[in-house]
């Protein structure tokens, strides 16, 4: 005879459901202030509720059958074939996957070059996100920084430069394609004529997209990024533009790379081709919903919408006097360091002297003005 047990807050004693009551609350209210980082909270995904309820995990590669049955790879394949168009990739040329966010995106990019590279060296920019240096430790890579410009792209003379010095050793780039910080887009075009004119023959380039992926699809005359500009691979975040209570994220790669460090094991019956080995299966199902009730014409309005909040924010900041700016194609609007307390309220992300907001599609121009009235409230009690 099976025993089923069901768990509810029923079974929770109301000291914890009163503490799970406020708990919600309280989140409910903080996302109401909730502007410094690329995170949105812009989705519904209450249809897909009853998939909670089955333990689904995408163990091993999504394009092939596992003995594992309850997973979403069939959702998880629809997803990439969306990503691989919208990045210009060839039929059946890239391979991907859903993953648990840009860091392990960028980790999967990063580990395939150094295993088709394995004496190669990475360069990376002192813009590029925190998570790099970690992972270049983790894998144990060899890497040299380049010097940023002053808008957050990389310094192309620097890299010029250095890149001669090793000319005679396999180049990986790792590329940003929309800083942390700033939002700049580093030129593919300027990497790829200097690779070409240091005449290096053994070279990768990998992309960190983690926002702008999402964003320089659906506007008009975007820069290079993608695989008909000649990169390896692309790591993309699914809960920041897209949005999701979980994060998520995924990671496209040349097929031909991937096939190197593909393994069979007898345990899952299928590859393992990723970075870990159970995957989360409900984010793909996530994906998948929005990319279908959204599509591109969904997504293209809603980055419309993200770049009048942007432009709407610096247009109030200078109304206070504070010189706010954006990279083009960025959402993200930079600006000095203000008062404390009022960055702590609104949630916001410093670095150095500067600050940012960034113009996600849950961002409205009420937000914007609650924030600038508290900003110009805090300047007037330090000048009186």
């Amino acid at each position: 005879m099976t025993h089923r047990l069901h768990f509810s807050t029923s079974s929770l004693k109301k000291k914890e459901q009163n503490r799970l009551s406020d708990f919600l609350q309280f989140l409910s209210k903080e996302t109401n202030h909730f502007l410094g980082y690329p995170i949105s909270r812009e989705f519904d995904y209450s249809p897909l509720y009853p998939f909670l309820n089955i333990p689904l995990n995408n163990v091993g590669d999504p394009f092939l059958d596992s003995r594992y049955h309850a997973n979403t790879h069939q959702y998880e394949r629809e997803v990439i074939a969306f990503f691989s168009t919208l990045l210009h990739a060839k039929k059946n040329a890239v391979w991907g996957y859903v993953t648990n966010g840009g860091t392990e995106g960028n980790m999967y990019g990063i580990y395939l070059a150094r295993e088709i590279h394995p004496d190669g060296l990475l360069y990376y920019s002192e813009a590029t996100h925190y998570s790099v240096p970690k992972i270049l430790r983790m894998v144990h890579a060899r890497s040299i920084m380049i010097k940023s410009q002053p808008n957050g792209e990389m310094d192309y003379q620097d890299l010029a430069a250095t890149l001669r010095i090793h000319a005679d050793v396999p180049a990986i780039i790792f590329a940003n394609i929309g800083t942390t910080m700033t939002g700049a887009i580093d030129d593919i075009r300027k990497i790829n004529k200097i690779i070409k004119d240091l005449r290096i023959k053994k070279y990768y380039i990998h992309c960190d997209a983690a926002l702008s992926g999402m964003i320089l699809p659906f506007v008009n005359n975007p820069p290079d990024f993608d695989f008909a500009s000649g990169i390896d691979s692309i790591s993309i975040s699914g809960h920041k533009m897209i949005g999701s209570p979980i994060p998520c994220g995924l990671v496209l790669a040349k097929k031909t790379h991937v096939d190197r460090i593909a393994r069979a094991v007898e345990y899952i019956g299928t590859l393992d081709t990723t970075v870990t080995g159970s995957r989360n299966g409900i984010t793909p199902l996530f994906l998948w919903y929005a990319i279908h009730c959204k599509g591109k014409e969904g997504f293209t309005k809603i980055c419309q919408h993200c770049f009048s909040i942007a432009d709407y924010a610096i247009k109030r900041f200078a109304e206070i006097n504070i010189k706010a700016w954006r990279n083009p194609h960025s959402i993200t609007v930079v600006f000095p360091k203000q008062s404390e307390d009022v960055l702590d309220k609104w949630q916001i992300a410093t670095q150095k002297e500067y600050a940012h907001i960034v113009a996600m599609p849950h961002v409205s121009l009420h937000q914007i003005d609650q924030f600038i009235d508290d900003l110009n409230q805090d300047i007037e009690q330090q000048v009186t």
